[in-house]
C-alpha cells in the first residue's frame, strides 16, 4: 500500500513538473498515469485478502464505471480534433498545389479549403462544449472530501485498506480526467469545481500534497490561456499555422508576386509540421485510452471471477 501511494505521488509530481498540461505529451502522460494507477490497484486486490463480493466490489465497479464514461467522452472529443486535422490536411494539400500553380483559380481553391478547415474548427469547439456539458459535467470530477477531512476515518481504512486506496484513485483520477477533458474536450470543465486539496494534504498523505500542487499548476495555466474552448496546444498551433499560411497567400496574390521568395512555402511547411504533431499525438492518446478501456474490462472481469471463486 505504501508503494501505491508513493507511486501515485511521484507520478503526479512528474506530471506537474513537465511542460504545459495542455500539450499532447502531457496529456499522454496523464493517460498513462491513470492507466497505471488502475492496474496497480487491481493487482493489489489479491494481496489484501478481501471478502468475496460485498461492498468493496460494488465501490470498485462504481469507480471504474465512472472512468469508463469519462474516457468515452474524451475519445469523442478527440474524434472532433481528428476531423479538424483531416480538413486542415486538405488545406495543406491545396496550398501545395498553389505553390506549383499560383493562379487565381488555385487561390480560390486554397481559400475554400481553408474556409472548410475553419468551419470544422468551429464545429469541433461547439460539439465539444456540448459534450462537456452533457457527458463530462455529470461525472462530478471532484475530490472526495472524506479523504480531505478525515484521512484516518474507519470508512477509509475499511476492507484492509482497499477503500482508502480506492478513494486515492478516485481523487487522483478526477484531476487527471479533468486535465484530459480540458485539453481535448473543452476547458468549460474547470478546476474551479474541485475543492482545494492543500488543506487535506496532511490527512490524506503525501499524494494529497501532490494533487494540490497539480491543481495549482492547472489553475495557473487556465488563467494564462484565457480563451475558452479546446485547450490542446498543438491544435491551437495548427489553427494559427493555417491562418498564417492564408495571410501569406493573400498578400502574395494581392501583390501579384510569384512565390519564389519562399514566404508561402515556409508557412506551408510549418503547417505540415504542426499537423503531423497533431496527428501522431492524438493517435497515441486514443490508443492509450483504448488500452485503458481494455484494462477496465479485464479488471472488472478478474475481480468478479475472484469473488465468484
Amino acid at each position: 500500500m505504501n508503494a501505491f501511494f508513493t507511486s501515485l505521488a511521484r507520478g503526479l509530481d512528474d506530471l506537474g513538473r513537465a511542460g504545459g498540461l495542455s500539450s499532447l505529451p502531457a496529456l499522454l502522460r496523464a493517460a498513462v498515469l491513470l492507466r497505471g494507477l488502475h492496474s496497480q490497484l487491481t493487482l493489489m486486490v489479491g494481496q489484501l485478502h478481501l471478502p468475496p463480493g460485498g461492498r468493496w466490489l460494488d465501490e470498485y465497479m462504481d469507480e471504474t464505471a465512472r472512468l469508463w464514461d469519462a474516457c468515452l467522452a474524451i475519445k469523442l472529443g478527440l474524434a472532433a480534433v481528428e476531423r479538424y486535422y483531416a480538413a486542415a490536411s486538405c488545406a495543406a494539400t491545396a496550398l501545395d498545389d498553389w505553390l506549383q500553380d499560383p493562379s487565381p483559380l488555385s487561390t480560390r481553391q486554397v481559400m475554400r479549403a481553408i474556409s472548410a478547415s475553419r468551419r470544422e474548427a468551429m464545429a469541433a469547439e461547439e460539439e465539444n462544449r456540448a459534450l462537456s456539458d452533457a457527458r463530462i459535467a455529470p461525472l462530478s470530477l471532484q475530490l472526495d472530501e472524506r479523504l480531505l477531512l478525515r484521512g484516518t476515518d474507519a470508512r477509509l481504512t475499511g476492507f484492509n485498506g482497499f477503500r482508502g486506496l480506492l478513494y486515492a484513485l478516485h481523487n487522483a483520477s478526477s484531476l487527471l480526467l479533468l486535465i484530459l477533458a480540458c485539453g481535448t474536450v473543452s476547458c468549460s470543465c474547470s478546476a474551479a469545481g474541485i475543492p482545494c486539496a492543500a488543506e487535506g494534504a496532511d490527512a490524506g498523505g503525501g499524494f494529497m500534497a501532490s494533487i494540490a500542487m497539480l491543481q495549482q499548476r492547472m489553475a495557473e495555466e487556465a488563467e494564462d490561456a484565457g480563451a475558452p474552448g479546446i485547450r490542446m496546444c498543438e491544435l491551437r498551433c495548427a489553427r494559427a499555422a493555417v491562418e498564417a499560411a492564408c495571410e501569406e497567400v493573400e498578400r502574395t496574390a494581392a501583390a501579384g508576386r510569384k512565390c519564389e521568395d519562399g514566404g508561402v512555402k515556409d508557412k506551408v511547411e510549418e503547417l505540415k509540421v504542426w499537423l503531423d504533431v497533431l496527428r501522431t499525438g492524438t493517435e497515441s492518446l486514443v490508443c492509450q485510452l483504448d488500452n485503458f478501456l481494455d484494462d477496465i474490462v479485464e479488471g472488472r472481469k478478474e475481480l468478479s471471477d475472484l469473488c465468484s471463486q
